[in-house]
């Protein structure tokens, strides 16, 4: 009776393609396809450097080992280093390789975010730098619960201009933050949202009485009066809604902010005279001393002309019907519903557009 002796099967399919996957393509990292990704959409290895908090020895170190490996398995480089100062040229193997790439990495933090949120280990909330107030309202009567069972609450700063993705992209669970609405209209978004307070908009000004009486500023005034507008974000909204997308060409600005305390530090400072555009309750903030830079400077309400009218709406904002697949103990639902508690408006939509 003869041995039979084992024979070693080298059949084709998907399993052996990975099992014998180029050593060079396995070398690779998700760390070197981020740099590509964030490079290609910085432009340079300088900007894409400071963006990851890097040297750009570092960056272009990576570039460097990329492009050998994709000579060594294609025969072509993904990017061709330009002149000082040029963004950097992505050969159309660097533009696929940077397209599959975003697509790997989101897959990866998609399927991450997921498994985390389903296991309750950690809850992230979202807010801006005036609702993180919220947090702090709800946090003590959660806090022993959270510790005991080891969940781990993180807050992360988000501006109003980017929470929606923030949201969408699953990077939050919950957010606290604000949107322009029609004066009186319940939200017109999807998502599910309780509702904290209203206000309107007002201007900061280190005018004089003389220049600017003590008076609700008109729709035909405020074109032309000295303006520190906004660069982006809701207040801008305003104003595009208000004065349509070329306002900047209607309005009278004398200066761009990015930031509140740098328009307020621009009027405390008398470095320019006019006027902060602004919401109602950090416009009294101000006045009341309540914030850094707001010395001598007067709040004035804007008239109920400016159409269409509008306010602002504060609250908090999760993803539609989302938490009805987490347990009534998921820590998601119990933030969920200790903000609904404590909500002073006690309003809880869920509209969609």
């Amino acid at each position: 009776m003869s041995k039979t002796q084992p024979v070693e099967l080298h059949s084709a399919g998907p399993l052996a393609e990975l099992v014998n996957a180029p050593g060079d393509l396995l070398d690779l990292t998700l760390d070197q396809l981020r740099t590509l990704v964030v490079v290609r959409r910085m432009g340079t290895a300088l900007s894409a450097a400071r963006r990851l908090g890097r040297e750009q020895s570092s960056v272009q170190k990576q570039l460097n080992t990329m492009n050998d490996i994709a000579q060594r398995l294609i025969g072509e480089s993904f990017v061709i280093k330009q002149g000082r100062g040029q963004d950097v040229l992505f050969t159309p193997t660097g533009e696929s390789l940077v397209e599959l790439a975003e697509a790997t990495l989101d897959s990866w933090l998609t399927s991450t975010h997921s498994a985390r949120r389903r296991l309750g280990s950690t809850v992230t909330v979202g807010t801006t730098e005036f609702t993180i107030r919220f947090v702090g309202e709800i946090w003590p009567r959660l806090q022993d619960d959270f510790e005991r069972r080891e969940i781990e609450l993180k807050v992360v700063h988000v501006r109003t201009r980017d929470f929606w993705e923030k949201l969408d992209s699953q990077q939050v669970d919950l957010v606290c933050g604000s949107f322009a609405t029609r004066l009186g209209e319940l939200p017109a978004l999807d998502y599910d949202f309780i509702e904290w307070h209203r206000e309107g908009v007002a201007l900061l000004t280190n005018l004089s009485t003389r220049e600017l009486p003590s008076k609700p500023v008109s729709a035909a005034k405020l074109p032309s009066l000295p303006l520190l507008a906004p660069t982006a974000g809701l207040l801008a909204e305003f104003l595009r809604r208000w004065f349509g997308p070329d306002y900047r060409n209607k309005l009278s600005i004398i200066a761009e902010i990015d930031a509140l305390y740098y328009g307020l530090g621009l009027l405390d400072s008398r470095l320019l005279h006019g006027c902060l555009l602004t919401t109602s309750q950090v416009a009294r903030a101000a006045v009341e001393g309540r914030l850094p830079g707001g010395h001598d400077l007067r709040a004035i309400p804007l008239a109920n002309d400016l159409e269409p009218p509008l306010e602002l709406v504060t609250g908090v904002f999760g993803r539609r019907n989302e938490r009805q697949h987490y347990a009534p103990e998921h820590p998601v639902n119990l933030l969920w519903k200790e903000f609904k508690a404590a909500a002073p408006e006690q309003t809880t939509t869920s509209v969609k557009t």
